[in-house]
């Protein structure tokens, strides 16, 4: 079972979010994404200054086993990118809530269907 750090909101796309710092949050995909896709390979993330929307693909992450698609989980200005996982793409898997955060986005938008970790969970578990 992966690990679901209480402190943080996700999707049922398999991304996470972080709580607002100054309407800016970090999104990252989560531990049971990283381990679904495998080693990932490259991270294609939404440039600086992109408008993302909520529920549709801002980017990519390649793996030995497959493309995926990144989905925002909220809407709003992305504000920075990790550039570090854009160097070492084995970040999302190695540390995908540390290290392994792939962008910053100020908020505009926010769905009601982001989930707790207790029911992040619940929704992988079935």
């Amino acid at each position: 079972m992966s690990n679901h750090p209480e402190n943080l909101r996700y999707s049922k796309e398999h991304e996470w979010l972080t709580d607002a710092v100054d309407g800016v949050s970090t999104v990252g995909i989560t531990e049971y994404a990283a381990n679904a896709l495998g080693d990932v390979v490259y991270a294609q993330l939404p440039e600086v200054g992109t408008t993302v929307t909520a529920g549709e693909s801002c980017g990519e992450l390649e793996s030995t086993k497959s493309v995926s698609d990144l989905y925002a989980p909220v809407t709003g200005e992305v504000v920075e990118i990790n550039s570090a996982v854009v160097d070492e793409p084995a970040l999302v898997n190695s540390e995908p809530f540390e290290g392994g955060w792939l962008f910053k986005v100020r908020i505009t938008d926010e769905p009601g269907d982001l989930l707790s970790a207790d029911e992040y969970t619940a929704f992988t578990a079935g």
